[in-house]
């Protein structure tokens, strides 16, 4: 059931605009307030999913009130209402954010359309938000440990600056969890995350993949084609396995960072781009500078603020929480009740040399979950999580 709220000085406008829209529909929940101060008092304590907003009041005129809620509650829509001589005021609040202004007296159909669009606009916010926590879901960091507490902190340090990142650990150990982190908890949330695994693409494709080409640059450029670099402008471009990278690639990456430019393969023609870089590598890339196979310019461009994920076996103590989430996960995906583990069966599972990481757990978890009994026991471990 939407809920509008109409701010207004006249008690005989507020009267209208009530009446108008509780006959328009009759799902709509109306309140008044009849001025500024009222309004962004009922704002504080209500969830409205529109307000109708007066310019000219007094106590505390439109202009302020939109302020005001755009910096306590930005997601709800405010319609603007102005007199004759309030046209240029009113186009000023569209500048603060309101996502329209109405007329006095106001027209029945432009209000209510603007009505519909305003409220069709909130529901999309909210819509997104859901969808942004379910994504956000998908790349929680599971664990308690000090060192995964560490690195909790660190993200939320680092992720609103615009910080270059270089995330290392062995493969499995969740590094592309911290750099989705870094990229939600940062201003460039809204626009894309752009994953590159650096690793996947062959040598000879690695540039045409980062920076684009034009048609003709290659035999199978065949028209022109942004890169992945143009793809992340205005948001964030994780660089995954960046030790696997060529020498050339390293250098175009340097030149990237340096001067926030990039070139498509074949063109003489420089492409402005703004991307923050979060790079990632199971390598120790002081060594691979060492043996002449990774830059250290680049290195020290890309490692402004590092952050080491440990290996499983080193923080044993998130084993409890990990399979409990993996457990809850598997059941959901596969629609099925979630199995409960032993004290027993956890203990043994704390106790094996995970390798593989977080990924080989999460595997067999749910080898136990389809294989195991009603609820998972040492034995059931024994026979199904051997290596």
């Amino acid at each position: 059931m939407p809920k509008i709220l109409i701010i207004e000085d006249e008690a005989a406008i507020r009267r209208v605009l009530s009446k108008i829209l509780s006959e328009e529909n009759d799902t709509y929940k109306v309140e008044e307030a009849e001025d500024g101060l009222q309004g962004l008092e009922k704002i504080k304590n209500e969830d409205y999913d529109l307000v109708l907003c007066d310019i000219k009041m007094p106590k505390m005129d439109g202009e302020e009130v939109l302020e005001a809620v755009k910096k306590i509650k930005p997601e709800i829509p405010m319609v603007m209402i102005s007199g004759h001589g309030d046209l240029e005021t009113a186009v000023n609040t569209m500048r603060l954010g309101a996502f329209d202004y109405i007329s006095k007296p106001p027209d029945l159909n432009r209000l209510l359309n603007t009505v519909r669009n305003a409220l069709d606009r909130k529901k999309l916010v909210i819509e997104n938000k859901i969808l942004k926590k379910k994504v956000s879901k998908n790349y929680e960091m599971i664990g308690s440990s000090d060192a995964i507490n560490q690195i909790k902190d660190m993200i939320d340090k680092v992720a609103p600056t615009e910080a270059r990142v270089l995330i290392t650990g062995p493969n499995g150990t969740g590094k592309e969890l911290v750099a989705h982190q870094l990229h939600e908890k940062s201003e460039r949330s809204t626009a894309p995350l752009i994953e590159v695994n650096c690793a996947a693409i062959p040598s000879e494709l690695i540039e045409s993949e980062l920076f684009g080409h034009v048609k003709g640059a290659f035999t199978s450029a065949v028209k022109d084609r942004a890169g992945k670099f143009e793809a992340a402008d205005k948001g964030t471009i994780f660089l995954d396995e960046i030790g696997d990278m060529s020498l050339s690639a390293q250098a175009k990456v340097l030149r990237a960072l340096q001067e926030n430019m990039i070139t498509r393969v074949g063109a003489d023609k420089d492409i402005k781009v703004d991307v923050r870089v979060v790079a990632a590598t199971n390598k120790d890339l002081k060594k691979e500078i060492e043996e002449g196979r990774f830059r250290e310019d680049l290195y020290h461009r890309l490692a402004v603020i590092l952050i080491k994920v440990p290996a499983l076996n080193d923080r044993r103590e998130d084993i409890p929480l990990l399979v409990s989430h993996f457990a809850e996960k598997i059941a959901s995906e596969q629609g099925s009740t979630c199995k409960k583990f032993s004290a027993q069966a956890i203990k043994l599972l704390q106790e094996y040399d995970w390798t593989g990481n977080i990924r080989e757990l999460r595997n067999v978890i749910e080898r136990l979950i389809i294989l195991g009994g009603a609820e998972i026991s040492e034995n059931d471990v024994k026979m199904f999580a051997s290596k």
